[in-house]
């Protein structure tokens, strides 16, 4: 099957970008030859990395891959984090196996439906990642919840938006959140989250610094 084969089915089906992006991620996966299946798993991330996130002082970041690994963090998302930090660091693993992700996600639904659009999107641009596999056979195995939302096969890009967390000490927080790939490390991702200016949520973060500055936080 062409590319051109495959844009007219898009335009027939209505694929959205997320969807089309994967289709196509799904088409060179299967046409790609040996050498180009090998896959490099990334777990560190370099130095300047941790320094940009270290400088952002007012809003929690950190570094994620593909499979939804914290690689690095700045103090505040540590801190926004500490639950899922102090296990896995797998926001996907965290999401469907640790009962803290149903107080933390106050729109637990919603963020189960992201963590696997997430990593079914993945799955078409990293067919052979086996920790990508293992990592989805161990939800499936464990989580009725995930197994359903898998066999929905939805796809979709988390590039931005809003999430609303209930932090143990800080509160309910409306945060926006903005994701980025990352040129240099295309199997990187920013993600960063603000609250409004003057909100109850900007203060909220104010208080999860004060809380994080107490604290010898993991990672």
């Amino acid at each position: 099957m062409s590319e051109g084969v495959l844009d007219s089915v898009a335009r027939v089906l209505r694929l959205d970008e997320a969807e089309l992006s994967h289709l196509f991620d799904l088409w060179r996966a299967a046409n790609a030859a040996p050498a180009r299946r090998r896959h490099t798993t990334t777990r560190t991330v370099r130095p300047g990395l941790q320094r940009m996130l270290d400088a952002m002082t007012e809003a929690p970041a950190g570094i994620l891959n593909h499979r939804m690994d914290i690689l690095a963090a700045n103090r505040l998302g540590r801190a926004l984090f500490s639950h899922a930090l102090s296990g896995s660091g797998n926001l996907a693993r965290f999401a469907f196996l640790d009962a803290r992700a149903r107080d933390l996600y106050v729109d637990w639904d919603g963020a189960a439906d992201d963590s696997v659009a997430i990593l079914r999107t993945a799955t078409g641009s990293n067919p052979h990642d086996p920790e990508l596999s293992a990592l989805v056979g161990e939800l499936s195995t464990h989580s009725e919840d995930f197994r359903t939302r898998w066999a929905a096969h939805e796809v979709r890009f988390h590039r931005s938006g809003t999430k609303q967390l209930r932090h143990p000490v800080a509160g309910v927080l409306d945060l926006s959140f903005e994701a980025e790939e990352l040129a240099a490390d295309p199997d990187l991702a920013l993600l960063a989250y603000t609250a409004a200016a003057g909100s109850p949520s900007e203060d909220a973060l104010r208080l999860l610094t004060s809380w994080a500055m107490t604290l010898e936080l993991p990672l």
